[in-house]
């Protein structure tokens, strides 16, 4: 499930790389949030950005 384009192909929106600076970006400007707050969040649930979401209590 391919969405998002990254110089090196695409971006997989079902899980968050931390070390794909776009990707990162991307979900930073979706949910309206920082770096730190989705680091901590993907630490604590994992990969998964419906995880991460429910964390952060934004809507994928």
């Amino acid at each position: 499930m391919a969405g998002l384009k990254d110089k090196r192909g695409f971006i997989d929106k079902d899980r968050l790389d931390l070390s794909e600076r776009q990707a990162v970006e991307y979900w930073m400007k979706r949910w309206g949030v920082t770096r730190d707050q989705i680091t901590a969040a993907h630490r604590k649930v994992g990969r998964m950005t419906k995880d991460i979401a429910a964390e952060l209590g934004k809507k994928r």
